[in-house]
């Protein structure tokens, strides 16, 4: 968002989830390394990904955490596979739902893409438990 610009309402809500989702840092990393070029994919994500759909009250965070590592792994988006499971912190979701996750991902979108992300994952979740 350029500074003459106001941010809307679903851009103040999008951050607000972005940063309960994802935490102050990894959100405050991402603000800093913005730059011109990508601003407006910054604020299109802000607006849309975490001002809408994360922030539509039918689903928990918990949930849409789980949907979301399914769909990512799916697609082998690794790198966001990590990220969001990451997220799993401030979203609720647990270990046992990441592997409900992937069961499902290896079932309807392939054992190959499945059996990738449950490495990252693992990787992620040993990080994690070391620096707890």
């Amino acid at each position: 968002m350029s500074s003459k610009d106001q941010p809307s309402d679903r851009f103040l809500q999008g951050m607000e989830t972005r940063r309960s989702v994802l935490g102050n840092k990894h959100v405050d990393n991402a603000e800093k390394n913005k730059t011109p070029f990508d601003e407006p994919f910054q604020t299109l994500i802000t607006e849309s990904a975490w001002g809408h759909v994360w922030s539509r009250p039918n689903w928990t965070k918990r949930e849409r955490s789980m949907v979301t590592i399914a769909l990512l792994a799916a697609l082998g988006h690794y790198d966001e596979v990590a990220m969001h499971v990451r997220a799993t912190a401030n979203t609720g979701a647990t270990k046992e739902d990441l592997r409900e996750a992937m069961l499902h991902v290896a079932i309807y979108a392939g054992v190959p893409a499945a059996n990738h992300a449950i490495k990252i994952i693992k990787n992620v979740l040993e990080e994690m438990e070391a620096t707890a």
